[in-house]
């Protein structure tokens, strides 16, 4: 997001907070951000009326009329305590005000149009000149906790959308429209690729034969590009003492998000919510030389986190967490090749989708932000090498990256891969990143030529990322109608009568044979009714076989994404289904 744009959705969730009170002046306004498709404000109504959907049209009409009186913003710096006058009786504004004064930082207040609000900054200098009233709209209401923390008060969050032009309003709202077709919880149960289960848990995914499938489809397909780079299985057990995490540093990091286990023993155990220190213990299992690295791990398992039911979301976001983990433990003279290597994994895995193309991704190299050095771990001169050995390979393979801070793991750098889906949506999904810091955590060593200790460096990659996720984003971005290699079933049999199974059966027996996934179907129905049932089921081809085939000794083929009917045969077919499944 631009500046311009941010500061734009960020005045306009003053103007929201601003409309707000004065319509329901027992409300009492807590935070208000700018966000990638506008803005939000999260208020307390309990001690009054609550608006609903439809009372969003009079707000936002409410918020165009004071864009009229809203000409500059002006702002001072106060004291705590004159703060604390200013807020009294707003207990959200009073613990920020706290939160603030505790950091030693500088209280504002930013006022314009007679309001005034706690805030670090960042509007539009002149709202009523820069703000199109065309380009901005109320969109929903959804329920929040203060500061994300469920133990605290519900709130009431209005969701704004802004953008620079009343264009780029219709388009995204446009985008939004057709992503609810392709929403992957409809698309899912139409498939039946999952389910949920309410005995089970929220968050928790149960995965049908169909949707098992397409899973061990994804996990093959990246296994099988990444065994040439001398990438190995591994497994490990799924819960773990706490101790492992306290040692790699990510109980302090995301303590709150652990599922605790409780047994027999006295150790605190903890049900693994990443891979990484497990593997650490595989390469720390026995002494190391330099003539053994690079060592690749790769390994397809669950790991588990507590998070939030308010912010669970389909497959999109869940408690069980499917990686395709993979680490390498390897000396600093082998970083370059080994990342390379693993763009070259990525690079192939998503030109099988279609996605790997020119103008279809970017690349983040995912940094560290100077201004928070607190956030990371580790020494500040290998977080500089590692950052600059990112961009070196970024550069050698012409990556279209950006350098991004901020955004960097707590223990390393990354290069992020950014790719847009079919309706124009930003995905973030493979990732490759440098690790400096754990290796030293757990003092893990080779050695080198010399005989001397060596620390490896870690690098963690995934390719597909979550295979939760992942699949969510797959099934929206093809709305369900997946390439061949990844369909669970790629075509199905219909004979137009019982006197044509016969063939069909063989048939179907052949393409079994040659590896494909096929289905036969011989039920009593009607053709059309068969032929229906394929279209819905979205399968890449269907076979229809008549007197004229089995006369022929050929099939009549349709194509799902052509539409195109042709007559061929079966060994034709098998060769044509075969060079395609390949890709």
């Amino acid at each position: 997001m631009n500046q311009s744009l941010e500061h734009k959705r960020h005045t306009l969730a003053h103007l929201l907070a601003a409309a707000v009170v004065e319509k329901y002046p027992n409300a009492k306004l807590t935070l208000g951000p700018a966000i990638d498709t506008g803005f939000y404000y999260d208020i307390d109504f309990s001690t009054g009326d609550t608006p609903g959907d439809a009372d969003l049209k009079d707000l936002q009409k409410d918020m165009k009329k004071l864009l009229n009186k809203w000409t500059e913003f002006t702002h001072e710096v106060v004291s705590a305590d004159r703060a604390r006058e200013i807020f009294a009786g707003n207990e959200f504004k009073l613990e920020l005000v706290n939160e603030i004064e505790t950091k030693g930082e500088q209280i504002t207040l930013y006022t314009c149009g007679g309001f005034t609000d706690l805030c670090r900054g960042g509007h539009s200098d002149n709202p009523k000149a820069e703000i199109s009233t065309d380009a901005f709209k109320l969109d929903k209401i959804a329920g929040a906790y203060w500061r994300g923390d469920e133990k605290n008060l519900m709130l009431t969050r209005i969701y704004g959308l802004a953008f620079d032009t009343k264009e780029e309003l219709e388009a995204y709202e446009t985008q939004m429209e057709e992503a609810k077709k392709r929403d992957h919880r409809k698309i899912g149960k139409e498939l039946d690729l999952f389910t949920f289960s309410e005995l089970v848990g929220p968050g928790l995914p149960l995965f049908t034969p169909n949707g098992t499938m397409m899973r061990d489809l994804i996990v093959d397909k990246i296994m099988q590009i990444q065994a040439k780079y001398g990438y190995k299985k591994v497994t490990i057990p799924h819960i773990t003492k706490s101790d492992l995490y306290k040692t790699s540093g990510h109980w302090e990091k995301f303590g709150d998000e652990l599922f605790k286990v409780k047994g027999q023993s006295e150790a605190e155990f903890v049900i693994k919510p990443m891979n990484c220190p497990h593997h650490t213990q595989i390469f720390d299992a026995q002494p190391r030389s330099y003539k053994e690295l690079p060592i690749r791990y790769a390994e397809t398992t669950m790991v588990y986190r507590d998070e939030q039911a308010g912010e669970l979301i389909g497959l999109g976001r869940v408690r069980s967490i499917t990686q395709d983990d993979g680490h390498v433990f390897c000396t600093v003279d082998q970083i370059d090749q080994e990342v390379e290597n693993i763009v070259l994994v990525i690079k192939e895995f998503y030109q099988s989708l279609g996605m790997y193309e020119e103008g279809k991704f970017w690349v983040s190299l995912s940094v560290s932000d100077p201004k928070d050095p607190g956030k990371y771990l580790g020494d500040k001169e290998n977080w500089k090498k590692a950052e600059n050995m990112l961009e070196n390979v970024a550069k050698k393979l012409e990556l279209p990256y950006k350098r991004v801070e901020g955004e960097a793991a707590f223990y390393g750098p990354k290069l992020d891969f950014m790719f847009f889906d079919a309706i124009g949506r930003e995905r973030q999904l493979a990732t490759a990143q440098l690790d400096f810091v754990m290796p030293e955590r757990f003092d893990l060593s080779y050695v080198d030529n010399e005989g001397n200790k060596q620390t490896p460096v870690m690098i963690h990659r995934a390719i597909a990322g979550s295979l939760e996720r992942f699949m969510a984003i797959m099934i929206e971005h093809f709305a369900g109608n997946f390439p061949l290699w990844l369909s669970p079933t790629q075509l199905t049999i219909i004979p137009v009568a019982e006197v044509h199974n016969e063939y069909a059966l063989n048939v179907h027996k052949a393409l079994l044979e040659a590896g494909f996934r096929a289905e036969i179907d011989t039920e009593n129905e009607s053709m059309g009714k068969k032929i229906r049932g394929a279209k819905k089921n979205k399968l890449p081809y269907f076979v229809v076989i008549g007197d004229k085939d089995i006369e022929s000794s050929s099939v009549t083929l349709e194509s799902r994404d052509t539409g195109e009917s042709v007559s061929i045969s079966l060994d034709d077919l098998i060769a044509k289904l075969s060079k395609e499944a390949s890709v």
